[in-house]
C-alpha cells in the first residue's frame, strides 16, 4: 500500500494583479514541508505537479527543504478553476478589489454560489473546462498513481483540485466538496492510502509541519 501526499500551494498573492506568485510567507511554508517530509524520511517515487506558477514555485520550495528533487510529472488536470470566471459567469457586475474584511467575505460569497452552478452545469464559465473535465483531470492523476506507482507518491496543487480529489473518494455531495475547498489552508497536506484499486483517506488539511514554535503566525487560507 502506498501513501499519496497531496499538498496545496503556499500563500499566493490574494488581491494583487498577479494572484499566481508565491508571496515571501509562501516560499517559507514550502520549505518548511519539505524540511518535515526529510525528517520524517520521505522517499518519494515521482512527484505530479500542476502547471501554474505557483504550483512550481511550492514544489521548488519542497524540494529545497528535501535537499533532493524527486523525478516529476507536469499534470495539468490538477490546475486550479478561474475564480473570477466562475463568478462573471452569473454575476455581471464588476468587483471591487477584495481589500477589506467585509469585501474578501463578499468575494467568497460570489464564489461560493459560482462553484455550485458551474458545479451542476447551469453555467459555463469563460476559458474554463465544464465541471465534468475538470473532474477528470483530477481523477486522470488519481489514476496514474494508482496504476503505476506503490509507495510514496508527492502531488501539488490547489485546493480546488484537492478538494475535488477528497470528494470523489469519499462520494461527497457538491455542497460539501464547496466548503472542503473554501476550508483548505495553504501548504496543507492531505493523505490518501493507496492500492491498485482505489485510494482511501487517511488526513484532511493538515498542517504538522507548523506545530513548532518558529513557524507560529504561519497559517494562511490566500
Amino acid at each position: 500500500m502506498g501513501t499519496l501526499y497531496l499538498v496545496r500551494h503556499g500563500q499566493a498573492s490574494f488581491g494583487a494583479d498577479d494572484y499566481d506568485q508565491l508571496s515571501t510567507l509562501g516560499r517559507r511554508q514550502a520549505v518548511r514541508l519539505g524540511e518535515y517530509f526529510r525528517a520524517k524520511g520521505v522517499d518519494f517515487e515521482v512527484a505530479l505537479v500542476g502547471t501554474l506558477r505557483r504550483h512550481g514555485q511550492t514544489f521548488d520550495g519542497i524540494c529545497e527543504g528535501l535537499r533532493l528533487q524527486p523525478p516529476a510529472l507536469a499534470w495539468p488536470g490538477l490546475n486550479e478553476y478561474d475564480s473570477e470566471a466562475v463568478i462573471a459567469a452569473f454575476h455581471s457586475e464588476p468587483l471591487a478589489k477584495p481589500d477589506t474584511p467585509e469585501l474578501v467575505r463578499h468575494h467568497f460569497r460570489l464564489l461560493r454560489e459560482g462553484l455550485a452552478r458551474w458545479m451542476r452545469g447551469e453555467t459555463q464559465p469563460a476559458g474554463m473546462p465544464s465541471y465534468a473535465e475538470f473532474l477528470r483531470g483530477v481523477t486522470s492523476a488519481l489514476d496514474h498513481v494508482r496504476s503505476q506507482h506503490q509507495g510514496d507518491v508527492l502531488l501539488v496543487s490547489s485546493g480546488g483540485p484537492i478538494s475535488t480529489a477528497v470528494g470523489h473518494v469519499l462520494g461527497t455531495t457538491a455542497e460539501t466538496t464547496i466548503e472542503l475547498n473554501l476550508r483548505m489552508r495553504n501548504c496543507s497536506l492531505t493523505e490518501f492510502a493507496y492500492t491498485p484499486k482505489r485510494h482511501m483517506l487517511v488526513s484532511f488539511n493538515g498542517l504538522p509541519h507548523f506545530e513548532h514554535p518558529d513557524c507560529a503566525g504561519w497559517m494562511t487560507y490566500t
